[in-house]
C-alpha cells in the first residue's frame, strides 16, 4: 500500500525561516511548528501523529529537527514505525521502517545522541556567555513585560480579588508571569 508523503518541519523561533528543511523534497502535506525541540509538546507534532496512517512516509529534514534528546527521537520513531508509518531523515539519509538492522538502530542511537550533545553544548555556551556579558555589565536580561504603572495596576487588582486568568488576558502575559510580579 502506498501512502502519502507526510513532511514535518521545525524550527525554533518565529523569525526563521522553515521553507528550506524540505525544499526540492516531494510531500503531499507539511506540518511546521515554531518550537523549541527540548522536548515533544508542539502542537504540529501532535497533528501529524493524528494524521498519518499505516503506508504513510513522514519525511524529516535531519533528527534534531524531530527532537533534541535520544530518548525523545527513540520514542517517536518507535512510535510511528510500530503504526506501519515509514521515517525518513533527508540530511542523514537514513529511512527507518520498524524493520530495522542493529546497524540502523545503531545510527539513530549515535546520532540522536550528537544531537542531545550538541544541545548541551548550546545551552553551556549560552550560559558562559552570560556569565561573561554580566561581568562587563552589559547583560541586562530579558525586557520587563509590564511597566511599573502596569505593576501596580496588576497588584491592586490581584489584592481585590480580581482572578489571576483575568489579569493575564487583560494585560497580554501568562499566568505565571502575573504569580512572578506578584511574588516580587
Amino acid at each position: 500500500m502506498q501512502g502519502q508523503r507526510i513532511g514535518y518541519v521545525r524550527v525554533s523561533s518565529f523569525d526563521q525561516n522553515p521553507d528550506r528543511q524540505l525544499e526540492d523534497v516531494p510531500v503531499d502535506k507539511t506540518f511546521t511548528d515554531k518550537a523549541s525541540g527540548k522536548d515533544t509538546q508542539r502542537p504540529q507534532l501532535d497533528a501529524l501523529l493524528g494524521f498519518v496512517r499505516e503506508g504513510d512516509t513522514v519525511l524529516v529534514h535531519s533528527m534534531d529537527r524531530l527532537a533534541r534528546n535520544l530518548d525523545d527521537l527513540r520514542r517517536l520513531v518507535q512510535t510511528l514505525t510500530k503504526r506501519g508509518v515509514r521515517v525518513e531523515f533527508v540530511k542523514e539519509q537514513l529511512t527507518f521502517t520498524g524493520e530495522d538492522s542493529p546497524l540502523a538502530n545503531l545510527m539513530l542511537s549515535v546520532m540522536g545522541a550528537f544531537a542531545e550533545f550538541e544541545r548541551a553544548l548550546l545551552r553551556e555556551r549560552q550560559r558562559e556567555g552570560i556569565a561573561l556579558a554580566k561581568q562587563r555589565g552589559v547583560y541586562r536580561g530579558r525586557k520587563k513585560s509590564l511597566g511599573p504603572a502596569q505593576v501596580a495596576e496588576l497588584r491592586q487588582r490581584a489584592a481585590a480579588g480580581e482572578p489571576k486568568a483575568t489579569l493575564a488576558r487583560a494585560l497580554g502575559i501568562s499566568r505565571e508571569t502575573v504569580y512572578q510580579y506578584l511574588k516580587v
